[in-house]
């Protein structure tokens, strides 16, 4: 990041760290309550996708949840401004870590890692605690519209010494990454043109879901490690890796780009399931339709 763009996010995140966290948090939460009471579009968004997920559970259940979303997503808006101020020496007291025999295990094969990691949690406090916990990682990201919040974000997630690799046309990058064995950062989650990906079962629906990481397992063999970082109800998050998963690779590369595009997506179907508050419920995940043409 250039000089003087580090220099002005670095005095923007100062400015509002000035506001202790738990003033944050409250301004926060009444906002995003507001925003809940009054954004009707995506209220309805967030109510939808969750009633087609959780059939099981009544209206008075899924608005609980929906409540939550809000107020989740308030909590971890907060808390952005004060991840600069995470180092080695205090990250025990935002982070504890679960299956670092996982992540050894991967590591110990020799052909680096690559990660699954979702819209949930607090994803960006994942960029500060793998650094911290275990070694920089690659960052697989698209800019985010507004150029004040990407500086931002870009800032906090490289400040411990991970890189960023642009979305398009970073396969090559990513192999070379690979044989280096660095661990790969990719978000997996998000609904994408029907031409881009492939249609899994994702809460019961057929979602369209992009094949990068997939592709990059297939042809690398690296393991892919699921990696969450859930809040706890001590307030507290935990950074949790899940046993690796090796691509399968026979003869029929279409259909084995399906099924490890399913296993993938499962995993982040599991620990949803486990929180369903922390997802991001306001993205409109099942958007494209297999019936669309392109």
């Amino acid at each position: 990041m250039p000089v003087e763009k580090t220099k002005t996010t670095s005095v923007l995140l100062c400015v509002f760290r000035c506001v202790p966290l738990s003033v944050r948090k409250i301004l926060l939460k009444f906002f995003f309550r507001l925003f809940y009471l009054f954004g009707s579009k995506n209220r309805l968004i967030v109510l939808d996708n969750l009633q087609h997920s959780f059939p099981e559970k009544d209206l008075k259940e899924i608005i609980g949840t929906a409540k939550g979303v809000y107020r989740h997503f308030a909590i971890v808006a907060a808390e952005f401004f004060s991840l600069p101020s995470i180092t080695k020496e205090n990250i025990h007291q935002w982070v504890e870590l679960e299956g670092l025999e996982n992540y050894q295990a991967a590591i110990a094969k020799g052909k680096g890692a690559l990660s699954i990691v979702a819209h949930f949690g607090n994803w960006e406090l994942m960029t500060i605690a793998v650094p911290l916990y275990l070694k920089p990682m690659q960052i697989v990201y698209r800019p985010i519209d507004s150029p004040v919040i990407d500086n931002m974000v870009e800032y906090v997630r490289t400040m411990h010494g991970n890189e960023l690799i642009p979305k398009g046309g970073s396969g090559k990058r990513i192999m070379e990454l690979l044989q280096e064995k660095q661990i790969i950062g990719i978000l997996s989650d998000q609904n994408v043109a029907a031409y881009e990906g492939v249609f899994v079962d994702f809460f019961g629906r057929p979602a369209c879901t992009g094949v990068g990481l997939t592709v990059m397992a297939m042809r690398s063999g690296a393991p892919v490690i699921p990696a969450f970082m859930a809040r706890q109800k001590s307030g507290k998050y935990k950074l949790i890796l899940k046993p690796a998963m090796e691509a399968v690779c026979t003869d029929n590369y279409e259909a084995d780009l399906r099924v490890n595009t399913q296993r993938f997506t499962k995993s982040i179907e599991d620990i949803i399931r486990e929180y369903p508050d922390q997802y991001f419920w306001f993205h409109q995940r099942w958007k494209t339709k297999q019936y669309q043409k392109y």
